[in-house]
């Protein structure tokens, strides 16, 4: 329940018995396990020890294995009660050290209007708030579908979204710097068409105008 409160998470499969959990381990894609230490059947480090090299965070209320813990190269070392906010803090330890291991992503797993999608950032065009919602946006891609993120915020995406390639504009948009076409001081001609069949135009607002700068080089 605690990982489903985590946005930089998807959980895969929670299991409560160690050894359903590896019999099943090779039909399962996932990057990080949250495992207990002491389980019925065998413990958490023995488990570790079968997962090849998968990224861990151990959990326990008991403080004496944390040595073991660390011999296997764990992420993190979350003593139970486990807190939000210190799962939050072993989670980021465990993004970082995925980071550095993977080659950068070419796309973002988010939640739509239609379910879960994945979006390659190379498709993504254009980003407003919803017309009938803004916690949603509208997202427009570059083979002119539309789609509704749902529940986002403009944070998230930039956190989410590569830094040199997407921008926000003003209080209500975001945009793909290749999809600029040019720009003056507050306003920016983009090659995306609008509904009468010329080129969308938005504006650039003071607040954000030193940043877009700054990223389309000038």
């Amino acid at each position: 329940m605690l990982c489903e409160q985590l946005p930089e998470l998807e959980v895969v499969k929670a299991f409560n018995n160690p050894e359903t959990f590896l019999s099943e381990l090779p039909n399962l894609d996932f990057e990080l396990c949250i495992l207990d230490i002491e389980m019925p059947q065998m413990n958490g480090l023995q488990v570790a020890n079968l997962l090849n090299g998968k990224s861990v965070i151990f959990v326990t209320a008991y403080k004496e294995y944390a040595a073991e813990a660390f011999d296997l190269n764990a992420i993190d070392y979350v003593r139970k009660p486990v807190k939000k906010e210190r799962l939050q803090q072993a989670v980021q330890k465990a993004i970082q050290r995925l980071d550095k291991k993977s080659p950068a992503k070419s796309f973002v797993q988010l939640n739509t209007d239609k379910g879960k999608a994945l979006i390659f950032f190379e498709q993504l065009s254009y980003i407003k708030s919803s017309d009938l919602d803004s916690r949603d946006k509208t997202v427009n891609l570059t083979d002119g579908v539309t789609l509704t993120l749902k529940n986002i915020s403009f944070e998230k995406l930039q956190e989410l979204l590569p830094t040199d390639e997407f921008c926000r504009i003003n209080k209500k948009e975001m945009i793909a710097l290749k999809a600029v076409q040019l720009f003056s001081f507050d306003e920016i001609t983009t090659n995306i068409s609008n509904k009468s069949g010329g080129l969308l135009k938005l504006t650039l607002s003071e607040v954000y105008r030193k940043d877009f700068i700054k990223k389309v080089k000038i």
